[in-house]
C-alpha cells in the first residue's frame, strides 16, 4: 500500500529541514521563498519495536518495515489558489497525496526571513488553511457549473451530486474544511473524484518548543493532531550515532525522538493497522486499512491472496514472543484458525493459506 504525506507551509518555516531529517536526504533548503520548485520525495520506515522483537525471535535474515512517503512541497503563500508563487503547481502536488503535514513556524531567528515579516503561528495556520479552502471552493464551483447541465437529463446520480456540491460549497464559503463537514458515505463517495484538499486528514507540526508559546496560542494550536517538534534540536539528535542518540534522549527525558513521533502519528492519521509475517528468511510489517477482512489484508502480500484465500493462522505478536516460536505457540494451542470474515487486528502475526 503506497501512502504519502505532503509537507506544506509558508516559506522558511522548516519544511525542507524537516524533510532532510525524515529521509536523511539533503534537499536544497534556502532562505528564499520558492527555492524548492519540484517536490522532493522520500520514503521513510515506520519505527516499530514489535517488528525488531519478532525478527530477533525468528533469527530472520531480513527485517522489512512498513513505510510512508513524504513529499516536500515548496512554500505556499497568500494567494496560492490564484497562482501566486507558483501556487497552482504546488497545490496539484498536495492533491496527489493521501494526507497533509502542515508545518507552522514557532521559532525566532532574525537570520531567517519570514515571508510575512513577523512570527505569528496563528496567522500562518490561517493563511495555509484558507488557501486550501479557497482552492477547494474553486474546484467545487467549477464542478457545480458542469453538474447543472448534467441534471437536465434527470439522472438521479447527477442530481445527488449537485445537491452534495451545493452543501459543500456553502460550508467552504463559511470557512469550514471538508474533513469537518458531517457527510454520509454516499456523499463522500460522490466527492472522491474531486480529490479535495481539505478532505484529506491533516496533522499540524509546530516547529518550536511548546514552552515558548503563550496561553492564547496554545489554546488555538492544540488539537489531537498537533505536534510540537523543535527541528533544530532534532538535527542535533540525528547527528549522533545510535548509542549517543539514545543517551541524549534519556537525558532530555524523552522516550522517542520528535521525528519518530511524527512518523507514528502520520501512520495513525491515515487510519492504518500493521500485521506481521515472520520466519527465518524474513520478518516483515504489512500496512492495511483498519477494519480490513483477512482476504483483503492478504492482498497486501500479493494481490492473488484475496481471490485464492482459504484461511489464515493468527496470533497476537506478544503471545507469539511469550511462546518463543510459531511451532511452540501451536503446541500450546495459541494459534487461531480464522476464515474470510475475520477482521485482521493491529499487531496480528499471520500465516495465510491459499488455494494454489
Amino acid at each position: 500500500m503506497s501512502l504519502s504525506l505532503a509537507i506544506v507551509g509558508l516559506p522558511n518555516v522548516g519544511k525542507s529541514s524537516l524533510f532532510n531529517l525524515l529521509t536523511k536526504t539533503q534537499v536544497e533548503a534556502s532562505n528564499y521563498p520558492f527555492c524548492t520548485i519540484d517536490p522532493n520525495v522520500g520514503v521513510v520506515a515506520v519505527p516499530d519495536k514489535r517488528l525488531d522483537l519478532l525478527s530477533e525471535m525468528s533469527k530472520s535474515k531480513k527485517t522489512i518495515a512498513t513505510s510512508i512517503e513524504f513529499v516536500d512541497v515548496a512554500g505556499l503563500v497568500k494567494g496560492a489558489h490564484k497562482g501566486e508563487g507558483l501556487g497552482n503547481q504546488f497545490l496539484a502536488n498536495i492533491r496527489e497525496c493521501d494526507a497533509i503535514c502542515e508545518v507552522i513556524r514557532g521559532f525566532k531567528n532574525d537570520n531567517i526571513v519570514h515571508v510575512a515579516g513577523k512570527i505569528d503561528p496563528r496567522d500562518d495556520k490561517e493563511t495555509i488553511d484558507l488557501e486550501l479552502i479557497f482552492a477547494d471552493t474553486s474546484t467545487v464551483t467549477k464542478r457545480l457549473e458542469k453538474s447543472e447541465k448534467e441534471v437536465k437529463s434527470g439522472d438521479k446520480e447527477a442530481i445527488f451530486l449537485r445537491e452534495t456540491l451545493q452543501k459543500i460549497k456553502t460550508e467552504l464559503e463559511s470557512g469550514v474544511p471538508v474533513r469537518n463537514i458531517d457527510l454520509e458515505e454516499k456523499e463522500k463517495k460522490a466527492l472522491k473524484p474531486l480529490n479535495l484538499l481539505t478532505a484529506k486528514p491533516i496533522i499540524y507540526l509546530i516547529n518550536g518548543e511548546e514552552k515558548d508559546f503563550n496561553s492564547e496560542h496554545l489554546k488555538f494550536l492544540h488539537s489531537e493532531n498537533t505536534l510540537f517538534i523543535n527541528v533544530k534540536l532534532e538535527q542535533e539528535i540525528m547527528s549522533l550515532n545510535e548509542e549517543e542518540r539514545q543517551e541524549y534522549l534519556e537525558e532530555l527525558g524523552l522516550k522517542q525522538s520528535g521525528l519518530d513521533k511524527l512518523i507514528s502519528a502520520s501512520y495513525k492519521l491515515l487510519d492504518l493497522d500493521t500485521f506481521f509475517t515472520t520466519g527465518p528468511e524474513e520478518t516483515r510489517a504489512w500496512t492495511i486499512k483498519s477494519g480490513s477482512l483477512a482476504p483483503v489484508a492478504g492482498s497486501a502480500i500479493h494481490t492473488d491472496f484475496e481471490k485464492l484465500f482459504i484461511r489464515v493462522e493468527v496470533i497476537n505478536w506478544e503471545k507469539l514472543l511469550q511462546a518463543g516460536s510459531f511451532n511452540k505457540a501451536k503446541e500450546q494451542g495459541l494459534i487461531r484458525i480464522e476464515g474470510k470474515n475475520y477482521i485482521v487486528k493491529d499487531g496480528d502475526v499471520c500465516v495465510f493459506l491459499i488455494n494454489k
